[in-house]
């Protein structure tokens, strides 16, 4: 209607509960796939590091992967998965953030320089003391790079969900387009932007701490 506010603030005002709800669900159901995936990518990346042959076909499998969209894989799985469970949304969400995590592992332990290596292995590290000692700390900057790109990507993705009924901050942008009213959908749209800046703060602190020496991150 001509001369109706864009925004009614009122409305934000007396849904903060419910907004709050929906964002903390939308953290759980965006981010706790990124942690899965950094779970696995790291085991699997020091095997294709190790073996390199095995690295190409494992990537471009889950290229294959990251490229189908979104809905068409919820929809897919709501028959082994169900509709409006997590699972549905959280399983691509996986997939999606092991695509982006894995070239950053292999990266990551690749460009430990080999004279490191060798000078490791002459001071007495044994494989295991060298992979917790140099390797892995040498490849946190490439790690911490891709999960921010991971998590980024998945904050935004999960809204897709509210299509097949879990899809937290999404709803607001499924309520706001089927009554009709902006004041949902931008809401949602600030509380995914924040989210994800929020997030993406974090793991730059995270980064500083964990790598002090790079401060100006992987490139």
């Amino acid at each position: 209607m001509d001369g109706e506010p864009l925004v009614r603030w009122h409305w934000i005002g007396d849904h903060l509960g419910y907004l709050r709800d929906l964002a903390l669900d939308h953290a759980v159901i965006s981010l706790v796939p990124v942690l899965i995936a950094l779970l696995a990518a790291v085991p699997l990346g020091l095997l294709c590091a190790r073996l390199p042959r095995l690295y190409q076909p494992l990537a471009a499998v889950f290229n294959v992967v990251y490229a189908l969209p979104a809905i068409a894989v919820f929809v897919v799985l709501i028959p082994y998965t169900g509709l409006a469970t997590r699972a549905t949304v959280m399983v691509p969400l996986t997939c999606y953030a092991l695509a982006v995590l894995l070239p950053a592992t292999v990266d990551g332990l690749r460009a430990v320089p080999e004279d490191v290596r060798q000078a490791a292995t002459a001071l007495g590290y044994g494989p295991w003391h060298r992979l917790a000692a140099v390797d892995l700390p040498a490849s946190v900057p490439y790690l911490v790079a891709g999960v921010r790109v991971a998590a980024v990507s998945s904050i935004s993705l999960a809204a897709v969900g509210a299509l097949v009924g879990r899809g937290g901050l999404g709803y607001l942008f499924v309520d706001g387009f089927q009554r009709t009213f902006p004041t949902p959908i931008l809401a949602g749209i600030a509380l995914v932007v924040l989210l994800a800046l929020a997030t993406d703060l974090l793991l730059v602190l995270a980064r500083r701490l964990l790598a002090p020496w790079a401060a100006g991150g992987a490139r």
